[in-house]
Protein backbone atom coordinates (compact mmCIF):
# COMPACT_ATOMS: atom_id res chain seq x y z
CA UNK A 1 0.00 0.00 0.00
CA UNK A 2 1.58 3.22 -0.81
CA UNK A 3 1.97 5.64 1.94
CA UNK A 4 -0.24 9.32 1.69
CA UNK A 5 1.73 12.14 1.66
CA UNK A 6 1.73 14.21 4.31
CA UNK A 7 1.74 17.72 5.51
CA UNK A 8 2.37 20.02 8.30
CA UNK A 9 0.72 22.98 8.56
CA UNK A 10 1.54 25.41 10.86
CA UNK A 11 -0.90 28.50 11.67
CA UNK A 12 -1.28 31.52 14.25
CA UNK A 13 -4.80 32.00 15.96
CA UNK A 14 -6.98 34.60 13.53
CA UNK A 15 -9.00 33.86 11.05
CA UNK A 16 -6.40 35.94 8.49
CA UNK A 17 -4.49 32.48 9.04
CA UNK A 18 -6.71 29.74 9.70
CA UNK A 19 -8.74 30.52 6.93
CA UNK A 20 -6.09 30.17 3.95
CA UNK A 21 -4.95 26.83 6.05
CA UNK A 22 -8.28 25.36 6.30
CA UNK A 23 -8.80 26.08 2.28
CA UNK A 24 -5.45 24.14 1.91
CA UNK A 25 -6.50 21.60 3.70
CA UNK A 26 -9.76 20.81 1.90
CA UNK A 27 -8.27 20.88 -1.69
CA UNK A 28 -4.96 18.33 -0.95
CA UNK A 29 -7.09 16.09 1.17
CA UNK A 30 -9.22 15.44 -2.13
CA UNK A 31 -6.01 14.80 -3.61
CA UNK A 32 -5.05 12.10 -1.11
CA UNK A 33 -2.57 13.81 1.32
CA UNK A 34 -3.14 13.53 5.03
CA UNK A 35 -2.73 16.73 6.99
CA UNK A 36 -2.44 18.26 9.88
CA UNK A 37 -2.52 21.82 11.72
CA UNK A 38 -0.68 22.81 13.93
CA UNK A 39 -1.71 25.93 16.15
CA UNK A 40 -2.75 26.96 19.90
CA UNK A 41 -5.57 27.48 21.82
CA UNK A 42 -6.59 30.69 19.55
CA UNK A 43 -6.01 28.87 16.47
CA UNK A 44 -8.22 25.89 18.13
CA UNK A 45 -10.83 27.99 17.91
CA UNK A 46 -11.04 28.12 14.48
CA UNK A 47 -10.84 24.45 14.17
CA UNK A 48 -15.08 23.73 13.58
CA UNK A 49 -14.83 24.57 9.90
CA UNK A 50 -11.66 22.18 8.87
CA UNK A 51 -12.63 19.01 7.60
CA UNK A 52 -13.23 16.41 10.22
CA UNK A 53 -9.78 14.21 8.56
CA UNK A 54 -7.57 17.07 9.46
CA UNK A 55 -5.05 16.49 12.12
CA UNK A 56 -5.28 18.68 14.78
CA UNK A 57 -2.41 19.29 17.52
CA UNK A 58 -1.77 21.96 19.82
CA UNK A 59 1.85 23.58 20.14
CA UNK A 60 3.61 25.75 22.99
CA UNK A 61 4.65 28.63 21.69
CA UNK A 62 4.07 31.79 22.86
CA UNK A 63 4.31 35.82 22.17
CA UNK A 64 6.26 39.06 22.92
CA UNK A 65 3.81 41.58 22.33
CA UNK A 66 1.40 39.86 25.61
CA UNK A 67 2.11 39.80 29.40
CA UNK A 68 4.21 41.22 31.81
CA UNK A 69 7.99 40.90 32.28
CA UNK A 70 7.61 37.45 33.71
CA UNK A 71 5.72 36.24 30.83
CA UNK A 72 8.03 38.07 28.16
CA UNK A 73 10.97 36.38 30.27
CA UNK A 74 9.77 33.14 30.32
CA UNK A 75 8.31 33.38 26.17
CA UNK A 76 11.97 32.01 24.81
CA UNK A 77 11.91 28.92 26.84
CA UNK A 78 8.10 28.08 26.20
CA UNK A 79 9.08 28.60 21.99
CA UNK A 80 11.95 26.35 22.76
CA UNK A 81 9.88 23.82 24.35
CA UNK A 82 7.62 23.79 21.67
CA UNK A 83 10.58 23.56 19.12
CA UNK A 84 11.68 20.69 20.66
CA UNK A 85 8.70 18.92 21.04
CA UNK A 86 7.48 19.56 17.31
CA UNK A 87 11.08 18.02 16.07
CA UNK A 88 10.62 14.88 18.15
CA UNK A 89 7.56 14.35 16.65
CA UNK A 90 8.40 15.37 12.97
CA UNK A 91 11.50 12.61 13.54
CA UNK A 92 8.94 9.93 14.60
CA UNK A 93 6.54 10.58 11.65
CA UNK A 94 8.42 12.87 9.00
CA UNK A 95 6.01 14.86 6.91
CA UNK A 96 6.84 15.20 3.26
CA UNK A 97 6.09 19.01 3.41
CA UNK A 98 5.68 22.16 5.91
CA UNK A 99 3.56 25.53 5.44
CA UNK A 100 3.88 27.97 8.06
CA UNK A 101 0.74 30.77 7.67
CA UNK A 102 2.11 32.95 9.95
CA UNK A 103 1.57 33.79 13.64
CA UNK A 104 3.60 32.72 16.65
CA UNK A 105 2.38 29.66 17.13
CA UNK A 106 3.89 28.82 13.43
CA UNK A 107 7.23 28.73 14.94
CA UNK A 108 7.62 25.69 16.35
CA UNK A 109 6.81 23.41 13.20
CA UNK A 110 9.31 26.08 10.80
CA UNK A 111 11.84 25.82 13.33
CA UNK A 112 11.89 21.98 13.29
CA UNK A 113 11.54 21.45 9.97
CA UNK A 114 14.05 23.76 8.99
CA UNK A 115 16.26 21.72 11.64
CA UNK A 116 15.31 17.80 10.00
CA UNK A 117 15.49 19.83 6.81
CA UNK A 118 11.95 18.89 5.95
CA UNK A 119 10.99 20.72 2.68
CA UNK A 120 9.20 24.36 3.26
CA UNK A 121 6.99 27.33 2.69
CA UNK A 122 5.53 30.35 3.97
CA UNK A 123 2.17 31.20 2.48
CA UNK A 124 1.80 35.46 3.28
CA UNK A 125 -1.07 36.65 3.06
CA UNK A 126 -0.46 40.34 3.60
CA UNK A 127 1.25 42.77 1.26
CA UNK A 128 3.79 43.20 4.54
CA UNK A 129 5.28 40.71 6.11
CA UNK A 130 4.15 39.39 9.53
CA UNK A 131 7.10 39.58 11.93
CA UNK A 132 7.30 35.62 12.15
CA UNK A 133 7.21 35.32 8.60
CA UNK A 134 10.16 38.00 8.06
CA UNK A 135 12.19 35.37 10.19
CA UNK A 136 11.63 32.27 8.16
CA UNK A 137 11.27 34.33 4.96
CA UNK A 138 15.09 33.53 3.68
CA UNK A 139 14.95 29.92 5.75
CA UNK A 140 12.09 28.53 3.33
CA UNK A 141 12.34 27.52 -0.16
CA UNK A 142 9.29 28.75 -1.36
CA UNK A 143 7.79 31.77 -0.60
CA UNK A 144 3.78 32.08 -1.61
CA UNK A 145 2.40 35.58 -1.64
CA UNK A 146 -1.69 36.29 -1.29
CA UNK A 147 -1.54 40.11 -1.69
CA UNK A 148 0.73 41.36 -4.68
CA UNK A 149 2.98 43.18 -4.91
CA UNK A 150 3.99 42.07 -1.00
CA UNK A 151 6.84 43.99 0.43
CA UNK A 152 9.69 41.01 0.48
CA UNK A 153 13.26 40.84 2.10
CA UNK A 154 15.73 41.17 0.07
CA UNK A 155 17.24 38.45 -2.05
CA UNK A 156 13.66 36.82 -1.52
CA UNK A 157 11.74 36.16 -4.51
CA UNK A 158 7.69 35.76 -3.67
CA UNK A 159 5.15 33.69 -5.89
CA UNK A 160 1.78 35.34 -6.50
CA UNK A 161 -0.70 32.49 -5.76
CA UNK A 162 -3.63 34.98 -4.14
CA UNK A 163 -5.38 34.47 -0.55
CA UNK A 164 -7.06 30.57 -0.56
CA UNK A 165 -10.54 30.40 0.24
CA UNK A 166 -12.78 28.26 1.69
CA UNK A 167 -15.00 25.99 -0.13
CA UNK A 168 -18.18 27.61 1.35
CA UNK A 169 -16.67 31.07 -0.92
CA UNK A 170 -15.33 29.01 -4.03
CA UNK A 171 -18.57 27.60 -4.16
CA UNK A 172 -20.26 31.06 -4.37
CA UNK A 173 -17.63 32.51 -6.81
CA UNK A 174 -19.03 35.06 -8.92
CA UNK A 175 -22.39 34.76 -7.32
CA UNK A 176 -25.23 37.13 -9.02
CA UNK A 177 -25.54 39.99 -7.70
CA UNK A 178 -28.83 42.24 -7.10
CA UNK A 179 -28.26 46.07 -7.79
CA UNK A 180 -29.70 48.34 -5.07
CA UNK A 181 -33.04 49.60 -5.41
CA UNK A 182 -36.61 49.95 -3.44
CA UNK A 183 -37.02 46.56 -2.23
CA UNK A 184 -35.59 44.37 0.72
CA UNK A 185 -31.76 45.16 0.78
CA UNK A 186 -28.74 43.86 3.04
CA UNK A 187 -25.65 44.59 4.06
CA UNK A 188 -23.20 43.01 5.50
CA UNK A 189 -20.74 44.51 8.63
CA UNK A 190 -17.33 42.27 9.73
CA UNK A 191 -14.62 43.37 11.95
CA UNK A 192 -12.15 40.99 11.90
CA UNK A 193 -10.62 39.72 15.35
CA UNK A 194 -9.42 42.59 15.83
CA UNK A 195 -9.92 46.61 15.97
CA UNK A 196 -13.66 45.97 15.22
CA UNK A 197 -14.89 48.36 18.02
CA UNK A 198 -14.59 51.53 15.92
CA UNK A 199 -16.71 49.89 13.67
CA UNK A 200 -19.20 49.21 16.09
CA UNK A 201 -19.06 52.88 17.41
CA UNK A 202 -19.32 54.45 13.96
CA UNK A 203 -21.23 51.91 11.70
CA UNK A 204 -24.41 52.00 13.59
CA UNK A 205 -25.30 55.68 13.72
CA UNK A 206 -23.81 55.66 10.12
CA UNK A 207 -26.71 53.35 9.19
CA UNK A 208 -29.33 55.47 11.17
CA UNK A 209 -28.48 58.33 9.29
CA UNK A 210 -29.82 57.13 6.11
CA UNK A 211 -33.01 58.22 4.36
CA UNK A 212 -35.89 57.06 6.27
CA UNK A 213 -37.12 54.74 2.68
CA UNK A 214 -33.98 53.10 2.56
CA UNK A 215 -34.08 52.45 6.02
CA UNK A 216 -37.30 50.51 5.78
CA UNK A 217 -35.52 48.27 2.90
CA UNK A 218 -32.38 47.50 4.88
CA UNK A 219 -31.39 44.35 6.59
CA UNK A 220 -28.04 44.75 8.47
CA UNK A 221 -25.89 41.66 9.52
CA UNK A 222 -23.04 43.01 11.86
CA UNK A 223 -20.43 41.40 13.65
CA UNK A 224 -19.34 43.08 16.82
CA UNK A 225 -16.97 41.67 19.73
CA UNK A 226 -18.63 39.92 22.96
CA UNK A 227 -18.20 43.19 24.95
CA UNK A 228 -19.94 45.38 22.06
CA UNK A 229 -22.98 43.24 20.89
CA UNK A 230 -25.68 44.62 23.63
CA UNK A 231 -25.18 48.01 22.87
CA UNK A 232 -24.70 47.92 18.98
CA UNK A 233 -28.06 45.34 19.14
CA UNK A 234 -29.69 47.68 20.89
CA UNK A 235 -28.98 51.18 18.98
CA UNK A 236 -30.09 49.26 16.11
CA UNK A 237 -33.22 48.53 17.67
CA UNK A 238 -33.72 51.93 19.24
CA UNK A 239 -33.40 53.72 15.52
CA UNK A 240 -35.43 51.24 14.00
CA UNK A 241 -33.14 49.30 11.80
CA UNK A 242 -33.57 45.70 11.33
CA UNK A 243 -30.12 44.01 12.31
CA UNK A 244 -29.03 40.43 13.67
CA UNK A 245 -25.64 41.13 15.68
CA UNK A 246 -23.54 37.90 16.93
CA UNK A 247 -19.89 38.07 17.81
CA UNK A 248 -19.19 35.65 15.09
CA UNK A 249 -21.06 34.61 11.95
CA UNK A 250 -20.30 30.96 10.92
CA UNK A 251 -22.35 31.48 7.44
CA UNK A 252 -20.46 34.61 6.26
CA UNK A 253 -19.89 33.18 2.58
CA UNK A 254 -23.90 33.30 2.53
CA UNK A 255 -24.53 36.51 3.92
CA UNK A 256 -22.02 37.87 1.77
CA UNK A 257 -23.21 36.50 -1.33
CA UNK A 258 -26.86 38.00 -0.40
CA UNK A 259 -25.83 41.50 0.63
CA UNK A 260 -25.75 44.51 -1.38
CA UNK A 261 -22.88 46.31 0.30
CA UNK A 262 -20.26 45.03 2.65
CA UNK A 263 -18.56 47.27 4.99
CA UNK A 264 -15.08 45.58 6.28
CA UNK A 265 -11.58 46.20 7.85
CA UNK A 266 -9.28 45.32 5.31
CA UNK A 267 -7.49 42.20 6.22
CA UNK A 268 -6.43 39.89 3.97
CA UNK A 269 -9.04 36.71 4.28
CA UNK A 270 -11.85 39.41 4.03
CA UNK A 271 -10.78 40.86 1.03
CA UNK A 272 -10.35 37.74 -1.13
CA UNK A 273 -14.14 36.55 -0.06
CA UNK A 274 -15.21 39.84 -0.79
CA UNK A 275 -13.20 39.46 -4.46
CA UNK A 276 -13.99 35.82 -5.36
CA UNK A 277 -17.59 36.06 -4.09
CA UNK A 278 -17.53 40.32 -6.26
CA UNK A 279 -19.18 42.08 -3.83
CA UNK A 280 -19.11 46.45 -3.54
CA UNK A 281 -17.40 47.01 -0.54
CA UNK A 282 -16.59 49.98 1.60
CA UNK A 283 -13.23 49.49 3.07
CA UNK A 284 -11.31 50.76 7.03
CA UNK A 285 -8.55 49.75 6.83
CA UNK A 286 -7.01 48.75 10.92
CA UNK A 287 -4.24 51.51 11.88
CA UNK A 288 -2.57 49.51 14.31
CA UNK A 289 -1.50 46.58 11.95
CA UNK A 290 1.80 45.64 11.54
CA UNK A 291 3.55 48.10 8.61
CA UNK A 292 0.35 49.04 7.59
CA UNK A 293 -0.82 45.88 6.02
CA UNK A 294 -4.45 46.50 5.44
CA UNK A 295 -3.86 49.48 3.47
CA UNK A 296 -1.64 47.35 1.23
CA UNK A 297 -4.86 44.86 0.93
CA UNK A 298 -7.17 46.88 0.20
CA UNK A 299 -5.12 48.68 -2.91
CA UNK A 300 -6.03 46.10 -5.53
CA UNK A 301 -9.80 46.26 -5.03
CA UNK A 302 -9.75 50.18 -4.40
CA UNK A 303 -7.21 50.53 -7.88
CA UNK A 304 -10.26 48.62 -9.58
CA UNK A 305 -13.02 50.68 -8.49
CA UNK A 306 -14.82 48.12 -6.15
CA UNK A 307 -14.30 49.37 -3.42
CA UNK A 308 -14.36 52.59 -0.92
CA UNK A 309 -11.57 53.20 1.39
CA UNK A 310 -11.76 55.05 3.92
CA UNK A 311 -8.23 55.45 6.33
CA UNK A 312 -9.60 54.94 10.22
CA UNK A 313 -8.28 58.43 11.22
CA UNK A 314 -11.14 60.00 8.71
CA UNK A 315 -13.97 57.61 9.93
CA UNK A 316 -16.62 59.43 10.74
CA UNK A 317 -20.54 58.77 10.81
CA UNK A 318 -21.01 61.63 8.30
CA UNK A 319 -18.29 60.12 5.68
CA UNK A 320 -19.55 56.42 6.18
CA UNK A 321 -22.98 57.95 5.70
CA UNK A 322 -21.69 59.39 2.21
CA UNK A 323 -19.98 56.16 1.55
CA UNK A 324 -22.68 53.62 1.46
CA UNK A 325 -25.54 56.02 -0.46
CA UNK A 326 -22.94 56.37 -3.10
CA UNK A 327 -23.04 52.82 -3.34
CA UNK A 328 -26.89 52.20 -2.85
CA UNK A 329 -28.46 55.21 -4.72
CA UNK A 330 -26.36 54.09 -7.69
CA UNK A 331 -27.34 50.99 -8.97
CA UNK A 332 -25.37 50.71 -12.32
CA UNK A 333 -22.35 51.72 -10.34
CA UNK A 334 -22.89 49.40 -7.55
CA UNK A 335 -23.06 46.13 -9.93
CA UNK A 336 -20.30 47.77 -11.65
CA UNK A 337 -18.31 47.42 -8.55
CA UNK A 338 -19.54 44.20 -8.02
CA UNK A 339 -18.08 43.32 -11.50
CA UNK A 340 -14.76 45.40 -10.54
CA UNK A 341 -14.10 43.15 -7.59
CA UNK A 342 -14.04 39.72 -9.73
CA UNK A 343 -12.07 40.94 -12.08
CA UNK A 344 -9.36 40.97 -9.54
CA UNK A 345 -10.00 37.50 -7.87
CA UNK A 346 -8.05 34.42 -7.80
CA UNK A 347 -10.73 31.42 -7.11
CA UNK A 348 -7.73 29.33 -7.56
CA UNK A 349 -5.49 30.30 -5.19
CA UNK A 350 -5.82 27.35 -3.29
CA UNK A 351 -5.34 24.58 -5.80
CA UNK A 352 -2.39 27.05 -7.37
CA UNK A 353 -0.94 26.62 -3.96
CA UNK A 354 -1.48 22.87 -3.15
CA UNK A 355 0.49 22.69 -6.57
CA UNK A 356 3.19 24.88 -5.28
CA UNK A 357 3.19 21.60 -1.91
CA UNK A 358 3.49 18.90 -4.16
CA UNK A 359 6.15 20.77 -6.27
CA UNK A 360 7.95 21.41 -2.71
CA UNK A 361 7.59 17.78 -2.08
CA UNK A 362 8.50 16.29 -5.33
CA UNK A 363 5.44 14.72 -5.93
CA UNK A 364 4.29 14.17 -9.42
CA UNK A 365 0.22 14.60 -9.57
CA UNK A 366 -1.16 12.76 -12.82
CA UNK A 367 -3.25 15.28 -14.98
CA UNK A 368 -6.88 15.37 -14.55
Amino acid sequence: MLKRPYLVMAAGGTGGHMFPAQALAEVLLRRGWRVKLSTDARGARYVGGFPHSVEVEQVASSTFARGGLAAKAGVPFRIAGGVLSMALRMRKDRPDAVVGFGGYPSIPALSAATLLRIPRMIHEQNGVLGRVNQVFAKRVQVMACGTWPTDLPEGVEGVHVGNPVRLAVRERAGAGYIQPGDYPMSMLVIGGSQGARILSDVVPPAIAALPLDMLRNLRVSHQARDEDGARVAQYYDENGVYADVQPFFHDVPARMSEAQLVISRSGASSVADISVIGRPSILVPYAAATGDHQMANARALVEAGAAIRIPEAKLTIETLTDAILAVLTNPQGAAQMAQAALSVSRPDAAEDLAALVEQLAGIERAAD
